[in-house]
């Protein structure tokens, strides 16, 4: 099997997502776009600000759920395999990620 990039280190990802959780995370992905557009539409529309803020604390809760189900893949994926073959840098790499998520 050919090895592809991490898309969240930028090395060699051994285990490619399957299509199951790829499909899972696309619709997650989907869904948080047409609530993208909703508020869109809400500007638009001109509508109470409460209401506004209320879908895009809602958006902002979606994605960062997306951000922890990649890091989890992350996690057991990459950083694994890492730190079993002895590549402490990982770690504070893996920090950072944490970081970026909030």
């Amino acid at each position: 099997m050919e090895e592809e990039l991490c898309p969240h280190c930028a090395s060699k990802r051994h285990h490619p997502r399957n299509e199951e959780e790829l499909k899972s995370l696309q619709n997650r992905i989907s869904r948080i776009q047409g609530q993208l557009s909703g508020i869109s539409k809400m500007l638009d529309e001109n509508r109470y600000c409460g209401d506004v803020l209320t879908q895009i604390a809602a958006v902002e809760s979606a994605l960062q759920s997306v951000g922890y189900i990649v890091l989890a893949s992350h996690m057991n994926s990459c950083v694994k395999e890492d730190i079993i073959a002895g590549k402490d840098g990982v770690i504070d790499e893996t920090v950072e990620l944490i970081k970026k998520l909030k």
